[in-house]
């Protein structure tokens, strides 16, 4: 049977899942990697590698490159931890917009007042904590995907109104979205427009900088901008210029920098989380299972959702035996693959080919149990990175 190794704290839940599926523990070897945030380098593409699975979204620790040169898939977990990360977004509307933390913080100065002064002070003071409602506001959603369109729900439900921008929105997340969601042509319609901003795209080469001086200058005066997508999507230093000139009135964001850490202390324009995102219970649970399935449903029948790298496949099984084949999308090798299987006599009733980009991989049923020779031979075809039989 097949085997996995883990790295940090993966919940108990997703290793519970692949035990029952009769997984089991391998340190040197393992079939699948289970990680969380793990850098990982070359050293942990043994042999036995077939699949690494992030219990969580961001994959920017991986060596895709080299995952895909050696036919590994990568897993992420979209939507794992997107209710957590939706919250936290709601969570920082409420703190930019209502003087709480400032307030808590008065109130924190209170100790040695009795009774009577401590109300004076109380309601003499509370003006200076004074803030403004979410409702009638426009928020501005940059990312459709699991967590935005999540996000979009909830906002709608507050009697926000609601701008989205995302040119590769899904046709899955597209359906998730409310009725009242306005679409943004472009970037600058959004920013222009909306009182609140929060971003939720994933941090690629064309994401990184993508809030900068060049898109800034579109924002609408005051409004305010919350990141607990990755910290490199924003540009701190142009966002710390936009604070001081008042364009930004409020930074929230879950990636503390040293000159966000020096602006919060003298100025209260800036809310620094100490990455809390996908930090609760339930979203840690929702991810390691969802990794361990992945790996399960791969492993076992070679179905692949939610990769980063291979294309999506998912062929539903007719026979007892299967045969997952990974290997370069060239010309001539899926012709290859079916004539060594017809040389033997062996029948297929199904099969699909999926490619992405330069990695393809193919999936056949076969009615009877291909012999070791004919998995050797397959395994011979040029541009041929592995083959495995699930039975």
């Amino acid at each position: 049977m097949y085997t996995y190794k883990f790295y940090n704290n993966i919940s108990a839940e997703g290793i519970d899942c692949l035990e029952v599926n009769g997984f089991t523990k391998e340190e040197k070897n393992p079939d699948a990697l289970l990680i969380r945030s793990q850098l990982i380098n070359e050293g942990d593409f043994n042999k036995s590698l077939k699949c690494i699975c992030r219990a969580g979204a961001g994959v920017n620790h991986i060596p895709i490159d080299m995952a895909t040169e050696r036919g590994v898939v990568v897993f992420n977990t979209p939507g794992g931890n997107a209710n957590a990360v939706k919250e936290l977004v709601i969570c920082g509307l409420l703190l930019s917009s209502r003087g709480i933390i400032q307030g808590h913080q008065f109130a924190q100065t209170l100790s040695s007042q009795d009774a009577n002064e401590l109300t004076h002070l109380v309601e003499t003071n509370k003006k200076n904590f004074k803030g403004n409602e979410l409702k009638g506001k426009t928020i501005g959603i940059i990312g459709l995907g699991a967590i935005g369109s999540l996000l979009a729900q909830s906002v709608v439900s507050m009697d926000m109104k609601v701008i989205g921008y995302d040119p590769n929105i899904s046709i899955d997340a597209a359906w998730q979205l409310p009725k009242e969601v306005v679409k943004a042509d472009n970037l600058k319609d959004l920013l222009s427009n909306s009182d609140y901003i929060s971003i939720h795209v994933p941090l690629v080469e064309e994401t990184k900088n993508l809030i900068c001086n060049d898109v800034i200058k579109f924002i609408k005066p005051g409004a305010k901008l919350i990141n607990l997508s990755r910290g490199s999507i924003v540009n701190n230093k142009d966002v710390l210029m936009a604070l001081e000139n008042k364009k930004i009135s409020t930074f929230v964001t879950d990636f503390p920098s040293p000159e966000m850490v020096k602006r919060s202390i003298k100025f209260s324009d800036v809310i620094l989380l100490p990455h809390l995102g996908a930090s609760t219970k339930e979203a840690e649970i929702n991810c390691a299972v969802m990794a361990a399935e992945q790996a399960i449903r791969f492993l076992k029948d070679g179905e692949i959702i939610n990769s980063v790298n291979f294309p999506k496949v998912k062929l539903g099984r007719t026979t007892k035996y299967r045969l997952v084949i990974v290997h370069k999308d060239e010309p001539g090798v899926i012709g290859n693959i079916t004539g060594e299987i017809a040389s033997h006599n062996l029948n297929i009733p199904d099969m699909i080919n999926k490619s992405r980009n330069e990695i393809a991989i193919t999936v056949i049923d076969l009615d009877d149990d291909p012999s070791q020779e004919i998995i050797d031979n397959l395994k011979k075809i040029v541009n041929v990175l592995s083959v495995r039989l699930c039975k």
